[in-house]
């Protein structure tokens, strides 16, 4: 495992993370020992970045990573989010919301200080409140938070919200079916020492080439029921490319596999390539898929080749249906 810097949070994290949205909520069905052997596996090949949520099953994956966190010795970082537990209004951002969605995580994660915490998503109008980003200040000047950053859709959010002088991450969709973000974001923040973490990696899972059109997902499962945005961002889901599109372009992809590395672990490097990007968070149900995203780390440079041709297969494919929308 390979290690980078997290902006101007101080602190050096692992070049592939975990993110603990699937064993809180939204991905179907799953089980509290297995999701603490997959936590468990993650940090046994190196990873020390776990990026979770209050609302990822209702404080659920916060409550399990307080408990893997009390298992360990070695250094861990975790990164939660607020916002979401009300309705996307900006008469919800007051500092009075803000304080107590962050105790309630100081709370499920058992951390008197957490180490970072993330605006989830927030509509894009609220990057243009400074009132909110004084709030955040404030919370670093109490002691109950040690850094705090954003988590965008877009990149003129991501933009927008590195102008502020303590921001310190941005979270943001950057995968093979969503390169924008290469374009003018990462190096922008990289000028700025914003720590970037590249999260939905695989697309949702499209990227680990195991799906296809008769492929069914659990009616828990945010890749079954927002399809097309019903509950949140489409963007979330599928990177916000039509699935029967998506799967035409997996099948390309797979040509360029290099021997001994499967196709999540291809993406996963991709992404590494671009050191502007901090880390990037996976998720995992399974120790098994933990151990697999780890091993990505490791992997040599892709060749030129397969870079030049997954660009072109982007710009074929991909851009027209996600490009300019996120």
């Amino acid at each position: 495992m390979l290690y980078r810097p997290l902006g101007r949070t101080g602190r050096q994290v692992s070049e592939i993370g975990f993110g603990a949205w699937a064993i809180g909520a939204d991905w179907g069905q799953v089980d509290d020992e297995q999701s603490l052997r997959a936590l468990h596996a993650a940090a046994d090949a190196g990873v020390t970045f776990f990026d979770t949520a209050d609302v990822y099953g209702d404080g659920r994956s916060e409550r399990l990573i307080a408990g893997f966190r009390k298992e360990r010795t070695e250094p861990i970082v975790v990164a939660t989010k607020i916002g979401r537990r009300a309705p996307l209004d900006l008469k919800a951002y007051t500092r009075e919301n803000f304080g107590a969605w962050i105790d309630r995580s100081r709370e499920n994660l058992n951390m008197d200080r957490l180490d970072l915490v993330q605006l989830h998503s927030l509509p894009t109008d609220s990057y243009y409140r400074p009132e909110i980003f004084d709030a955040m200040d404030s919370f670093i000047t109490d002691g109950r938070i040690a850094s705090y950053g954003v988590s965008v859709e877009r990149v003129e959010e991501g933009l927008k919200a590195i102008e502020y002088p303590n921001v310190a991450t941005v979270q943001i969709i950057y995968n093979i079916f969503r390169q924008r973000p290469a374009e003018r974001f990462l190096s922008a923040a990289r000028e700025r020492n914003v720590g970037v973490i590249a999260r939905v990696p695989l697309a949702s899972g499209l990227l680990t080439g195991k799906f296809n059109r008769d492929t069914q997902f659990a009616a828990t499962d945010h890749r079954n029921f927002n399809r097309h945005g019903e509950s949140f961002d489409v963007g979330e889901t599928f990177a916000g490319v039509d699935y029967e599109t998506a799967l035409v372009a997996v099948e390309e992809l797979r040509s360029l596999m290099p021997p001994d590395t499967t196709m999540a672990q291809m993406a996963l490097r991709w992404i590494l390539m671009n050191d502007g990007i901090s880390t990037v968070i996976p998720g995992a149900k399974t120790p098994e898929q933990a151990s697999a995203n780890a091993a990505a780390s490791d992997l040599p440079e892709l060749p030129a080749s397969t870079m030049d041709r997954i660009a072109e297969l982007y710009r074929e494919r991909i851009a027209p249906l996600v490009h300019q929308r996120w």
